[in-house]
Formats: C-alpha cells, structure tokens, sequence
C-alpha cells in the first residue's frame, strides 16, 4: 500500500500522488510567537516533522518550508504592552520555539521565511488580484472580494456564505463593500510598523503572508499543505481564495491536526493551564516528551494529563530499556534496511503512528524474550528492526539526538565519579565484603543512581520522575 493522506478539502483519505516524481512541496504554518510555545505548538512541530521523515524514508526529495508570522496584530499588542519594540517580540519567542523544536528532535525545515522578508511578494500577489477584479483598496487598506469568489470559498470549511460572520479584522466596517471581506493589506497606524505600497503605507494581513511566502518557495502548485484544526477557517479558506482567485493551484492536499486541551479544558491563560514545554521537561526528558506528542493520531483530539505523559514515559523507557541491553550484548549494529511490513502500512495510511508503535513493542517483546534465552543472532536482528523503526519516527534511543540528552558535560563528571564508586564496588565482591558492597551501591541509589549488574559487568542510569 502506498502512501494514503486524509485530505481536508475532500474530507477523505486519498492516494498521494505528488506533482513531480520522486519530489515533494510541503508547506506548514508555523509560529506567530508573541509568547513563547505550549505543548499544542509543540506538538504539531512533532507531527509534521514525523511526516517529513516518513515522505524522505519513502525515497521523497521534499523541499518543506514551515513560516514565521513576525508582524501580527498579538505582537503588536504584546510590545505595546511589555514597552518593547515589535521585532524584540518576534526574534526573542522565535528563538524559543526553534529552541523547543531543536530539543524535541525536529528536523529543520528547507526554509523558514519570515512575513516582513517577503512584503515585495505580497504586494505582487495583491497587484494581481486587484487586476483580476477580486480585491480593492479602500481607505488606506486593500481587502479580497468574498463574493467575487463566492462559488468555491467555503468549500474547505464546508461551510455557506449565507452563515458566514464577518471577517472582523478591521474596526472600520464601512470601508468594505461586504462584511465578509478580508484584509490583505492594512493601513498605517501611528506607532505601528509599516512598509510603503502602491496602495500607501501599512501592514500585511495575516493570510496574504502564508500565499506569496509558500508560492514562492514552492511554486503556485504544490504538494501538501499542513497546520492546526483551528486555521481551517479563516485563515486557510482564504488562503485558498486569494491564492486560486490569483491564478495559482496552491496547494492540492490539505491536513490538519487535532488541537491538544489539558484536562478537559482548552488552554488558557485567564484560567492558568498553559503548559510549555519546561513544564514537561521537570517531568520527562526531551525523547519522552517527543513519544507522548506523537503517540496519539495527528487527527484526534489530545488531552493532556500527567498520567498520561508518565504512560508515554514508561512505554518510551521500556523501548529504551531493550536497546540498551541488547547493544550491550551484541553492539549497536547498524539500522535494518527493511521496515517491518505492519510498520510501514501502519504509516501509509495517513500515519498511523499509535499503530506503527505497537509494531514497535511487539518487537521489543520478542527482543527481550531473545535477551532472556541468550539468543544473540534474534537479539540482533530484533535489535536493528527497532532501531531502524524508532529511528523512522524520530525516536532511536541510540541516536546521537537522544544519547545522553540535555545532560552535556555534566554527564562526563558523573560518568567518572560513579565509574570509581563501581569499582570500589567490585573490588569489595571481589574480597567477599559484601556490605561494604551493597552500601556502595545504596548510597549510588540514594543519590539518584540505578546500578544493574549485567553479564558484561554493571551498568548505571538515572533515575527517572
């Protein structure tokens, strides 16, 4: 089975048959970071970037460009707020969420452009449909003409024109010619930033900058276009009109991820349930953390509880677990070239991770089972097929990502402070003073230090949670 994506726009799961062989456009929205990101900002980094590993496993050259919106309405209001200039806003969280992606395992996409670096793009996309009668300039603004378009907009929301609000993104009703249009462009404001354009100085609107930035990295027809169950409407329905009312095919599938609440509730910062990512990594480290965002579908609604991140802590850790004793036992050996087939058809059709990772235990049973027996070959082949897995997704314990993470030099220090007390350790089994042993290796525990004795000697880790 080849590779089956859940279409947004089609509302089913398709065949994906890329523009050009062998080569795929992917364009995410990323960050509008007038704060730095939750979990659910995070999660999507994960989710795509799990995507961007399978299509590049599956032979895909893929050009992915994930955007910054660095000029938005909410900067302006934080800088204005925080008595800070807008850029300060933008580059400071930027720089956290790329921080936050870095940590987790995310690839860095081909290309992240940036709104501000590509208002000469906009301005062109905005020439265009002023020429082609589907957007206008009024009052120092200039908005796209809904009903101009009014056969096809509404079609990936599913939604009528007649049950439509207005677009709300201007304070000035009257200088639309319908309440339903949108802003392309916004006028100068005092205080607020500006570029000059033939239609006077001001500001982009929020959806132009996605169309003129994925266009003119990927071209007016490209692959897959990615982002958030919440940007469906309005931001990616009008994405679609400005871009297909200019003349550009866009983007021909569509997929959406579900939202991320915590304990039943959507987060909030009046009701206080934000969680970033530091409030993660006091609870898990950063490969865990990457197991529990995408252990759920892309689709489905996530709840997050701390249960359920110490599932996924678990579950991750008793992959680690195998791992690690078996390369200790046969070496770490290379990755199998060949995926197990359930693993593969689990993610050709439309990812299915929560299945592909029970293909993942399945194997670690069978791993450790050949542990328990001493067959070395099983425990090499095993061995090398999680591996080749978890590394599919993102996740190999043995990766240079995950070895040690987060814990730099002072993993060295401890590493030789513990490596003396272990040899004082076995130097008194070795004379049969085995208290003197065992208070060796209480005081280890005591300080947050699991000893195992293994066939090849003992082995130590931190304890976790």
């Amino acid at each position: 089975m080849s590779l089956r994506l859940y279409d947004t726009s089609t509302r089913t799961v398709r065949a994906f048959e890329p523009l050009e062989e062998g080569r795929v456009g992917m364009y995410v929205c990323g960050a509008t970071p007038q704060a730095a990101p939750h979990i659910g900002h995070l999660r999507s980094g994960v989710i795509y970037d799990v995507l961007l590993r399978w299509l590049r496993r599956s032979g895909y050259e893929v050009t992915f460009a994930r955007n910054v919106t660095d000029i938005d309405d909410k900067i302006i209001a934080v800088a204005a707020e925080e008595r800070v200039p807008w850029f300060a806003v933008a580059e400071g969280n930027q720089r956290v969420f790329s921080q936050g992606y870095d940590l987790l395992g995310c690839l860095p996409p081909t290309i992240e452009p940036r709104a501000t670096g590509h208002v000469p793009e906009m301005i062109v996309l905005m020439r265009r449909l002023v020429e082609r009668g589907h957007a206008y300039a009024s009052g120092g603004d200039v908005y796209f003409d809904v009903r101009s378009w009014a056969e096809q907009y509404g079609s990936l929301s599913n939604q009528r024109l007649e049950n439509m609000r207005s677009a709300g993104d201007t304070p000035n009703e009257d200088l639309k010619r319908d309440p339903l249009d949108f802003a392309l462009w916004k006028g100068a404001k005092p205080g607020e930033p500006s570029w000059e354009t033939p239609w006077g100085e001001g500001r982009p609107g929020w959806h132009l900058e996605c169309s003129a930035m994925a266009t003119k990295y990927l071209g007016p027809a490209f692959d897959i276009h990615g982002g958030g169950v919440d940007l469906i409407f309005p931001h990616h329905e009008n994405e679609i009109a400005q871009s297909r009312a200019a003349g550009d095919g866009f983007a021909r599938y569509w997929l959406h991820n579900g939202l991320l609440t915590v304990d039943g509730e959507k987060m909030s910062k009046s009701v206080g349930n934000v969680v970033l990512l530091p409030d993660l990594l006091g609870k898990a480290r950063p490969a865990e953390v990457r197991y529990y965002l995408a252990s759920a579908h892309y689709r489905s609604l996530m709840d997050y509880t701390d249960a359920a991140l110490a599932e996924a802590v678990s579950a991750y850790q008793r992959i680690e677990g195998f791992v690690t004793r078996a390369a200790e036992v046969v070496g770490a050996g290379a990755e199998a070239e060949k995926l197990p087939e359930a693993f593969v058809s689990a993610l050709d059709d439309d990812l299915g991770v929560p299945q592909a990772l029970a293909v993942v235990h399945e194997a670690v049973r069978e791993g450790n089972n050949a542990l328990a027996s001493g067959d070395e070959e099983a425990v090499r082949r095993q061995l090398a097929v999680v591996r080749a897995m978890t590394g599919a997704l993102g996740l190999d314990p043995l990766s240079e990502q995950w070895s040690h993470a987060g814990e730099g030099d002072l993993r060295s220090v401890v590493d030789a402070l513990v490596a003396v007390a272990l040899e004082q350790r076995q130097a008194a089994r070795a004379r049969k003073d085995y208290a003197a042993a065992d208070a060796i290796r209480d005081g280890l525990s005591a300080a947050g230090i699991l000893v195992e004795d293994t066939p090849n000697g003992p082995r130590w880790e931190l304890k976790r949670g």
